[in-house]
């Protein structure tokens, strides 16, 4: 181990805060059942977290990151996430970015939170894919794995900022019927900004599958319409 790594674990291993960790697991369902079953977590902060990433996302090598990623404790990964976003942002090295992203795709066991995937998916994998083909995020969705669906969604985050929307709305349309609700809100979330930049889009196809659509993820999608339409939706009356 080198000794920036084992500098790391100790700083990690100092911001421990226990009885925020108990607020922690509760919070991200890691009780039996739930949807972070079996996690574990530190209790760190996030002002914390983004610290240690500042400080040492350049140190670290890739591979040292990649260790960071597989470690049982919820803060670590996110840490390692937070370090993986910030030097492909400052990465001028294609090879590197690729790097990273092949990193990203061969952890997404350990990417197994919502929270995870929101700090990282639009901050890597959508960057990456932007002027690429998206197959990737449609065999994401493919999966039978609640997070790999939610990174494919997220990460078409990217290209909503660009005013590319296709791969957004494809990706919502086959998740339309997903059984959790993190999925619905994910959809919900990347529809409502959809609607921020082109209401019209996101109208058009709220309009043909709105009824079918789980409730949550409506509401989602609706919430910065204007109060009467919003009702509208609700009650089924737009036609």
């Amino acid at each position: 181990m080198t000794k920036n790594l084992k500098e790391i674990y100790k700083k990690l291993e100092a911001l421990r805060r226990p009885e925020r960790a108990i607020g922690s697991a509760k919070f991200f369902q890691s009780h039996p059942g739930g949807y972070g079953e079996g996690d574990t977590f530190y209790g760190m902060t996030v002002p914390d977290q983004k610290a240690l990433a500042k400080e040492y996302f350049k140190l670290l090598t890739l591979e040292e990151m990649a260790e960071l990623l597989t470690s049982p404790v919820h803060d670590i990964r996110i840490t390692s996430l937070m370090m993986l976003v910030k030097r492909y942002e400052k990465s001028r090295d294609e090879a590197e970015k690729e790097a990273i992203v092949n990193i990203y795709l061969k952890h997404t066991d350990y990417i197994n939170n919502w929270d995870l995937v929101d700090t990282s998916a639009h901050y890597i994998l959508g960057p990456w894919l932007l002027d690429k083909p998206h197959d990737i995020l449609f065999e994401l969705a493919d999966r039978n794995h609640l997070w790999s669906q939610r990174i494919a969604m997220i990460a078409s985050f990217h290209f909503i900022r660009k005013g590319q929307y296709k791969t957004s709305l494809k990706l919502a349309k086959k998740l339309l019927h997903h059984k959790h609700d993190l999925i619905h809100k994910a959809v919900g979330w990347m529809l409502r900004e959809i609607g921020n930049r082109d209401y019209k889009t996101e109208y058009d196809f709220l309009k043909k599958h709105y009824k079918t659509m789980p409730r949550t993820m409506l509401r989602y999608a609706i919430e910065k319409f204007d109060e009467p339409i919003r009702q509208d939706f609700l009650q089924g009356r737009i036609l």
